[in-house]
């Protein structure tokens, strides 16, 4: 990953070699060639990034660069290494271009050195009034990979703990919802605050709200009283797709840009465990029997499902991605 940095960070000139799409197609005849396709085109427009902006940087057009360059800063679940080596490039580019290094997109606060991780402290033996922890791993998620999955348990053999509410915060930031997916408990509120100096209009069709338009520096908050998914879109860029997934359980949580997870408290006993995920059909399910020292599990999402081309406006009428500004 190194050596791949440096030679495409060295590179220079105009080459015919970049692209928008991939030049050979692959087949797919079975699940596992779907998953091995889907990364592999996560990984070419990966390439496509980095080097583009980098042939932008060497002829000096640094607004291109640094549109490049962010725009691969917001690919989730992107290597720490490659944010390392490219995010003073991209804020370098911004203000050369005429912005602020502060344009550029944070990293979200899952991307960290894999290197410099912790490992997890050994399980410990836990009272089941106080509960234990579950934890474990996503994989798959086709490009978007398996980052924002969001696991649920339900017990089956007694009793839950009493649903707690809270208030959550989902930007509007460059054009895009941050984070592009929230899990909240039934009844909690969700606050859209707009960081961009330009208008937003937050709705969904799935259950319908709209916030109506409001401009830089504005909020608006919605409270979700239903269980399920909800998709968000704004009605003035057709490019912003979220998700608030609305939860009937104390026992959730959201798996980093690794796949890993971790719930705390959960009563030792039989659960139903689901998992969700953006760029699944279907959710993954499967049975779970927590014991009195906690569990580990694995699981695996699909990435057979892609946003829609024509994302519909607040009427339900379908536009063009190109729509907007």
């Amino acid at each position: 990953m190194k050596l791949l940095l440096a030679l495409l960070l060295a590179a220079s000139g105009k080459h015919d070699w970049l692209g928008t799409e991939m030049p050979l197609p692959l087949a797919v005849r079975t699940p596992q060639d779907l998953q091995f396709k889907n990364e592999a085109e996560r990984q070419y427009l990966i390439f496509n990034l980095l080097a583009s902006g980098k042939l932008a940087w060497d002829e000096r057009d640094f607004a291109t660069a640094a549109g490049k360059w962010e725009s691969l800063l917001s690919v989730p679940g992107l290597d720490p290494e490659i944010d390392k080596v490219v995010r003073p490039f991209a804020e370098e580019a911004r203000k050369k271009a005429g912005g602020k290094a502060g344009d550029v997109p944070p990293p979200p606060p899952d991307r960290v050195s894999r290197a410099t991780e912790e490992r997890p402290p050994p399980r410990r033996r836990t009272s089941e009034a106080e509960g234990v922890s579950v934890e474990g791993t996503v994989s798959g998620g086709g490009q978007a990979g398996p980052g924002g999955a969001v696991i649920t348990l339900r017990r089956t053999d007694g009793p839950m703990p009493k649903i707690t509410t809270a208030k959550k915060v989902v930007l509007q930031r460059g054009k895009a919802f941050v984070p592009r997916v929230l899990a909240v408990s039934l009844g909690s509120s969700v606050v859209f605050r707009n960081e961009d100096p330009i208008n937003h209009n937050v709705f969904s069709l799935s259950p319908r709200f709209d916030t109506g338009l409001y401009g830089a520096g504005g909020e608006k908050e919605e409270v979700f009283d239903k269980p399920g998914v909800v998709q968000l879109l704004c009605n003035i860029h057709s490019s912003m797709i979220g998700y608030v997934v609305v939860v009937d359980t104390p026992y959730f949580a959201q798996a980093d840009a690794t796949g890993a997870f971790s719930i705390k408290g959960v009563a030792p006993g039989d659960y139903d465990v689901e998992a969700w995920h953006e760029n699944a059909s279907q959710p993954t399910r499967q049975k779970l029997t927590v014991p009195r020292d906690g569990a580990k599990l694995a699981l695996t999402v699909a990435g057979d499902r892609q946003p829609p081309a024509f994302p519909p406006d607040k009427y339900g009428k379908p536009r063009q991605q190109q729509l907007g500004y």
